[in-house]
């Protein structure tokens, strides 16, 4: 499954070109923080670990970039609480810039 890079997210695309999964974020007025604000995927691809694959592509991307996520997604929010050792580092929420 190849993860693609795009405007504000990182998809999953069928062989169509149709999206199967993506996770979203957009900018801030502080160039060193993005707020996660969606996350999708397809009855396809559910229970297969696969948002959180998208949300593992997005953490080492804002990682490489120096930002900071700030969770308002509910599935971010989810993840950035139940696995905080994992990312306590990219969770605007804990540190504050």
């Amino acid at each position: 499954m190849e993860f693609l890079r795009e405007d504000h997210g990182v998809v999953i695309r069928d062989d169509k070109g149709e999206i199967l999964a993506e996770i979203t974020y957009r900018d801030t007025d502080d160039d060193k923080l993005v707020i996660a604000n969606h996350t999708f995927t397809s009855d396809s691809l559910r229970g297969k670990g696969i948002a959180g694959q998208l949300l593992d592509e997005l953490v080492a991307d804002m990682e490489k970039e120096g930002k900071k996520i700030y969770p308002s997604c509910p599935f971010v929010m989810k993840k950035f609480d139940q696995e905080s050792a994992k990312y306590s580092h990219i969770d605007a929420r804990k540190n504050q810039m």
